[in-house]
């Protein structure tokens, strides 16, 4: 999520932890009411907690959910509790997510922390598994690049694999509820939480139906996307398309993630496509291949390729098919967008690396964001979606077909007028996912709770290092102190650095203790690049 890719640290970290957990199973722990840690990974300790199936009949049928920690290293008297993270999604693994980047969580909120990652039910490593398939042949029949055809299809046939009737108990509302079971596991009544992209989704809603539960709430990156780092690919797709310009100012809501509606979040795009014009202009020609003398002039540039290839599309010669995924950064954009302005679209294409659709018939060894997951959650919380949908909006056609909707679900509003502890809410300055409007007009339904903005481009706080964000972050869950009404963080990256990688304005340098939380958050990016990647709707 952040400037830069990592992509080696990335991968190294992957496969220490996949080597570490070579002899650990997560199918020899058995579910609890209580937690019995195993360990696990390195340097982790492992657990499953049993919780209902169903709440309003607790002992008919279990869920089993899987919990990672990192032990706090402090004394006893000095120990705070558990740190409960979610990477998004919905599907997104928190144990993934803190097994890859546990570390660097605890670097940044300090040792006095448990640092705690759950895979919510349906999800990852936990029990009941999601599956629309009974076998992988019914699974690769369906042809990815007609996806947005076949997805009501696809979610009408999960009513003939909900054999066991599970679907209907996949929901945000049934997760809130595993996120208080597994906080007063640790033996503590009171939840301490972050939350990123659709986390913000679960922490608001926690908020909501247990305010006086909150210990420490950090919501961060809107509602209801997945993180985009930097730009999102599907921008200049939408650009491509000539749609970009439809979009309106309109605020995005959280209320409306419980009518499958995300129509309206895309207040920052052009903002965000300004920075990129800005950024380009300002780096020169020899970082930015897409330069002109001027940000206009970029942006007539970017026009009239969009015209070209609109009349003469340029073919991808690939065996491989890809959907929408997360560009890393501006740099890797413009090298691609000035190759397909010289003929050569695979460079644009080869920027997202991985499938829009997956079979999830046979579960993955690094358990990302899954299809499955997804659609039972993103969809069985809403409201139903008329199968005309895609008249409306395209990002609603894959809830148009499912039709498991489970009766008392919580569908809104989201908001309470007295928490036992104000809510943080983070924002960046230019979000094209979910703007920070839409943070503020959260805020104002919890009160007492305060918005930090980072001042960057991009979706969640992990878009680009700061050590301001991240020091009003250790101090929130430390001491409880929350940021002034109106501070602004400045990042401690730029979006086009030099070929060198040093940045090309002047910056103080960073203290000891500034740049441990610089080097933990450029790990914690790194991982959750991974973690959280997915297609975007």
């Amino acid at each position: 999520m952040f400037s830069s890719a990592f992509q080696f640290i990335l991968i190294s970290l992957y496969l220490t932890n996949t080597l570490a957990a070579s002899d650990f199973s997560w199918e020899t722990l058995i579910a609890d009411t209580k937690l019995n840690w195993t360990p696990c990974y390195s340097g982790f300790q492992c657990s499953r907690l049993q919780v209902p199936l169903d709440y309003s009949a607790p002992q008919s049928e279990f869920a089993s959910i899987a919990i990672v920690r990192l032990p706090s290293t402090s004394p006893k008297s000095e120990y705070r509790g558990p740190i409960l993270f979610n990477p998004g999604g919905p599907g997104g693994s928190g144990v993934d997510a803190i097994v890859g980047a546990g570390a660097a969580f605890a670097t940044v909120f300090g040792p006095e922390f448990n640092i705690v990652g759950f895979d919510p039910r349906g999800v990852g490593y936990s029990t009941p598994t999601i599956s629309f398939f009974k076998t992988e042949a019914e699974c690769r029949f369906l042809i990815p690049s007609a996806e947005v055809v076949i997805y009501p299809s696809l979610n009408a046939s999960s009513n003939a694999s909900d054999t066991e009737h599970h679907l209907q108990h996949m929901s945000t509302d049934k997760i809130v509820r595993e996120m208080l079971q597994i906080t007063q596991a640790f033996g503590f009544e009171k939840l301490q939480y972050w939350g990123i992209s659709y986390g913000s989704v679960l922490g608001a809603m926690f908020a909501t139906l247990f305010p006086d539960k909150v210990g420490r709430l950090m919501i961060d990156g809107g509602v209801t996307r997945d993180p985009i780092y930097l730009f999102d690919i599907s921008t200049v797709a939408g650009i491509l398309r000539d749609t970009c310009q439809n979009f309106d100012s309109r605020v995005e809501d959280m209320d409306l993630y419980y009518t499958s509606n995300q129509t309206n979040m895309m207040v920052d795009v052009n903002g965000s496509l300004q920075a990129f014009f800005d950024g380009c202009n300002k780096a020169g020609p020899d970082i930015c291949p897409f330069y002109a003398p001027s940000p206009s002039e970029i942006a007539e540039k970017l026009d009239a390729l969009t015209s070209s290839v609109k009349e003469q599309p340029i073919p991808v010669m690939t065996p491989d098919s890809h959907g929408i995924d997360p560009v890393v950064g501006f740099v890797p954009l413009a090298q691609a967008l000035a190759a397909l302005a010289s003929g050569n679209a695979t460079v644009l294409y080869d920027l997202i690396p991985m499938p829009s659709f997956e079979c999830q018939a046979s579960p993955p060894p690094f358990h990302l964001n899954n299809f499955e997951s997804y659609t039972a959650i993103a969809c069985g919380d809403p409201v139903p979606v008329s199968q005309f949908s895609d008249l409306v909006s395209s990002s609603r056609v894959l809830c148009a077909g499912y039709k498991i909707h489970r009766q008392g679900r919580f569908q809104g509003p989201v908001g309470a007028k007295n928490t036992s502890f104000p809510l943080l809410l983070v924002g960046n300055t230019l979000n094209p996912a979910t703007a920070r409007a839409g943070a503020l007009k959260t805020s104002e339904v919890f009160p007492g709770s305060v918005v930090l903005a980072q001042d960057s481009v991009g979706h969640t706080s992990l878009v680009a290092p700061s050590s301001c964000t991240y020091g009003h972050f250790r101090a929130y869950f430390l001491n409880g102190t929350l940021p002034a009404p109106g501070t602004v963080c400045s990042v401690d990256a730029e979006l086009f650095p030099s070929a060198s990688g040093n940045v090309t304005s002047k910056r103080r340098l960073p203290s000891v203790e500034e740049q441990g939380l610089l080097d933990a958050g450029r790990d914690i990016s790194s991982i959750m690049r991974r973690v959280v990647a997915r297609r975007a709707l």
